[in-house]
Formats: structure tokens, sequence, C-alpha cells
């Protein structure tokens, strides 16, 4: 493992337009559930009662009841960990570009990155569905179920339901993203949700190094990943940042 380690840090090192791909993996060890998969918050609800844009519409305060407060107050308290520090590191030091994210929370940002293209949108702002005023959901009283704007309407996460569009302009910067990059840091997704598992394919095609972090193998492993790093997103970007002296 170790002289793998040092093969993506050297990679890391040579690459002049370094970008990331993350998924929940990365967000699981600062304590925030992933959707899909074991353990995942679809286990417990069906996403089609409550996490689907007519369902919103229809009974908003069950879906803020039942999904919405729940990973609002998640997202609230939750912190960067190693990974989100590493890659807002990189940054810092001139070698990573952009952060195309599957998640919700907001923790790139909050970990220092400034370039992130959030695919799915964010639960870290809250937009008002009558006049489209947004606020940082850290900011909103949630002890009163829908909170609502000054403007009377229901605030809703800046998130992307089921039933709803990525915003073309997301799938359009995301590709041009991957196409111009020499390398990519796929961490913690399973590369099995569309659009966002193509942008390592785009990557691969043209040209880049595919470096996938993830604590079991994927469909990318064997498609497209140059180095597959096998651990903790975490444990991982610490073991490469010491070769890249990162301080995380």
């Amino acid at each position: 493992m170790e002289n793998l380690i040092k093969k993506a840090a050297n990679a890391i090192l040579t690459a002049e337009n370094v970008a990331a791909l993350t998924g929940a993996g990365i967000s699981v060890e600062s304590g925030i559930p992933p959707f899909r998969g074991k353990g995942g918050v679809w286990e417990r609800i069906d996403p089609m009662e409550y996490a689907h844009i007519d369902a919103l519409t229809q009974d908003p305060v069950k879906v803020w009841k039942v999904l919405i407060k729940e990973m609002a107050a998640l997202v609230g308290i939750a912190q960067p960990n190693d990974a989100h520090k590493g890659l807002a590191q990189l940054e810092r030091q001139g070698r990573l570009k952009t952060v195309i994210t599957q998640n919700v929370d907001g923790l790139h940002q909050k970990a220092g990155n400034t370039d992130v293209i959030e695919f799915h949108g964010t639960f870290a702002w809250l937009r008002c569905m009558q006049c489209d005023k947004r606020c940082e959901t850290g900011a909103i009283d949630l002890s009163v179920i829908p909170p609502r704007c000054e403007c009377g309407g229901i605030y809703r996460p800046d998130c992307i339901f089921f039933g709803e569009m990525i915003p073309p302009r997301d799938l359009r910067r995301s590709s041009q993203v991957s196409s111009e990059c020499d390398l990519m840091l796929v961490i913690g997704t399973s590369a099995t949700v569309q659009p966002a598992a193509l942008m390592p394919l785009t990557a691969k095609s043209s040209g880049a190094v595919i470096i996938e972090i993830n604590p079991e193998p994927t469909p990318l492993t064997e498609q497209a990943s140059d180095i597959f790093l096998q651990g903790k997103a975490g444990d991982m970007m610490n073991r490469i940042g010491k070769f890249l002296k990162l301080e995380v």
C-alpha cells in the first residue's frame, strides 16, 4: 500500500490541473449518513414518499418532519474531516482546481474549497418556495416546522429532489472540468449514480490519471482507475498528505 500511496502522491505532484469527484463516503466520517447502500437513509424511508418534489409540494410538513429536519440538524453540526481538509489544502497549494461533489452537506466549502460544483445542490442553504430567497440553514429556527420566509413562503433545502433536474450549467461545467483535468481524485463514491459516474470516464478518455479512494472496489476500479487506494478517505488523504506536506 505504501508504494501505491507514494505513486499517487507523485502523480499529484506532477499534475498541472487536478479535479476531484466526491460522494457520500467522504462525509460518512463526519457523521453524515449516506442516502444509498447499507445503513443509508433510503433503507429507513421511501425516497418516493419523502424525497420527491411532488411530496414536498403536496405535504411539506410531512417531508420536513421525516426527512429534512434530521438532515438539516446533522448538516448544521457536521465538521469537515481530514479528507475534506486535505482537498482544501491541495487547493491552497495550487494543485486542486475544482471539486465536483454528489454530497449536499457543504463540508467542502466549510473546509476551505472555493470552487465546488454541487451536483445535487445543498442542505447547507435553504430557499423559499415562494420568493426564492436563500439563507443559511444554520440561521433558521427549526423549532417551528416547516420554517417560513418573511414573505410567508415555506423554506426548502436548496438541493435537488427526485423529479427535479440537475441544473444544466452544473452538468456542462462538470463535463468541462473533467475533460480538462490531467488528474482526477475520485473519493467515496460508488461510481454508479449517473450522471456523476460519467465524470471519471470523461477524464480518463481525455488522458487524465484516475486515483480512486474507496473502502471497497467499485465498477470504476477495473474500468478506469489507474491507482486504487482501498481504505477510509481521511486516512488515505493523510497518508498522501505526508508526501505532499499537507497540513490538515
